[in-house]
């Protein structure tokens, strides 16, 4: 039996489909990395935003046009869209065979392994999909913050910590299995623990996680505003493998809209945080994420969060235009944006952004950065790599001439910055 599986979305569902690979491989599946050579599809589906969910629903109905062919014999799908719209779904498309939630792993595989007559069940270690020097290491599931605009609370239910025992453990498989590079998520890390334990324990377990020498970068994201500590910063500084990274959405800066966002955060709040960081840990590469048009956003709203974009000059930032999300707080709200203004004030904080991007990656020729390499662009014959500052995926790469390793570290002297990019030679 010939097994792919799809991952749509976020690194949390890159996670839930390693654990669900690792089960299927122990059970001695044999995974194949093309639909056309599976029996089987499996789609890990995203249902966030409209765009996520249009890719999820194309990508199930390709898989079922396959099995209608005869390319393969079953389709099962699972995640957030599986989890959110699952009656729907099987009112509109009853070819799938099964459609599972994004909780249901362990009842995923036990259902797989009796329909495909295999005879073991179990969950086995995590079969990566990453490149084997980096991978994601997840520490809770689900989100109980109140944001008014985000529906991951109704998809992936209550916040709930994993136990400070079961990370170590799979940490040191990823670090016994070549890890280098570990990057924590969830939909909030920075009040890991507050259930499970009865107070914050990030700290604590970045504490532990870097006695494990293998790792040579530990990288953090998904921080909230809100939950951010002084141990925290201090930890950042003090440990050399944690990188001097982190990303931490704001979402905006007004606080009449982050009062509507549900954010539990004001303006002023954002900038003692930011300057707490950054004054803790120079040289720091902060990301971040605003959200534009949210209903109810003013023209001078607008412009209060240009002029904080142009003075802050994030490292690192990705900006949306507001996505209704049905069943919360901010799509009943009234006074939605035209989607054509929507458009244009995405546009103007994204060309600012592109000019901060520009102006920090010229100031970095001529230095030399440590970047680890990820792929070789055989077109034009490039390395592509990252410095610390970029996270896979989501931020810039270092195209590196000369002769790399893969997965290796490199010195390398950058030689040319574009808006997104550096150029480097190796030293």
């Amino acid at each position: 039996m010939k097994i792919n599986l799809t991952t749509l979305g976020c690194p949390k569902n890159i996670v839930d489909s390693e654990v669900l690979l690792g089960g299927l491989k122990g059970a001695g599946v044999e995974i194949v990395e093309n639909a056309t050579d599976a029996e089987t599809i499996i789609l890990n589906t995203c249902g966030f935003i409209q765009g996520a969910k249009e890719e999820s629903i194309d990508a199930i109905l390709q898989a079922v046009d396959m099995k209608k062919r005869g390319k393969c014999r079953r389709v099962f799908v699972t995640g957030c869209l599986s989890q959110r719209y699952r009656d729907e779904l099987i009112a509109e498309i009853p070819e799938v065979d099964g459609f599972y939630g994004n909780r249901d792993l362990i009842k995923i595989l036990r259902d797989l392994l009796h329909r495909l007559d295999l005879k073991r069940e179990l969950l086995g270690e995590r079969h990566l999909t990453t490149p084997r020097h980096f991978a994601y290491l997840k520490i809770s599931e689900g989100c109980e913050n109140p944001c008014t605009f985000c529906s991951i609370p109704e998809i992936r239910g209550k916040f709930q910590s994993r136990t400070l025992e079961s990370l170590l453990d799979e940490a040191q498989m990823l670090a016994d299995n070549g890890v280098q590079e570990l990057i924590l998520i969830a939909q909030d890390t920075t009040i890991y623990g507050q259930d499970r334990y009865g107070e914050k324990r990030l700290v604590s377990l970045l504490d532990k996680l870097t006695n494990i020498t293998a790792f040579k970068w530990v990288r953090l994201l998904y921080t909230y505003p809100a939950h951010f500590s002084d141990d925290l910063i201090e930890i950042i500084s003090e440990r050399s493998s944690i990188i001097n990274y982190v990303d931490m959405p704001i979402q905006h800066i007004s606080d009449r809209m982050l009062r509507l966002m549900g954010r539990r955060v004001r303006r002023a709040d954002i900038e003692r945080i930011i300057d707490r960081l950054r004054c803790g840990n120079p040289g720091l590469a902060l990301r971040s994420t605003l959200i534009s048009g949210f209903p109810g956003e003013s023209d001078e709203e607008h412009q209060e969060l240009v002029e904080f974009l142009k003075e802050v000059r994030f490292q690192r930032l990705g900006v949306f235009a507001f996505s209704r999300e049905e069943k919360t707080p901010a799509d009943r709200l009234s006074n939605q944006i035209p989607e054509h203004i929507k458009q244009e004030r995405l546009a103007e904080l994204t060309d600012i952004q592109n000019e901060i991007s520009f102006e920090l990656n010229r100031g970095l020729v001529g230095q030399v950065q440590e970047i680890i390499v990820d792929d070789h662009d055989h077109e034009s014959g490039y390395f592509v790599g990252r410095s610390f500052m970029d996270c896979p995926e989501i931020d810039n790469s270092v195209l590196v001439k000369g002769d790399a390793s893969l997965g290796r570290f490199h010195h390398v002297r950058i030689i040319e910055g574009s808006d997104y990019d550096l150029t480097g030679e190796l030293v």
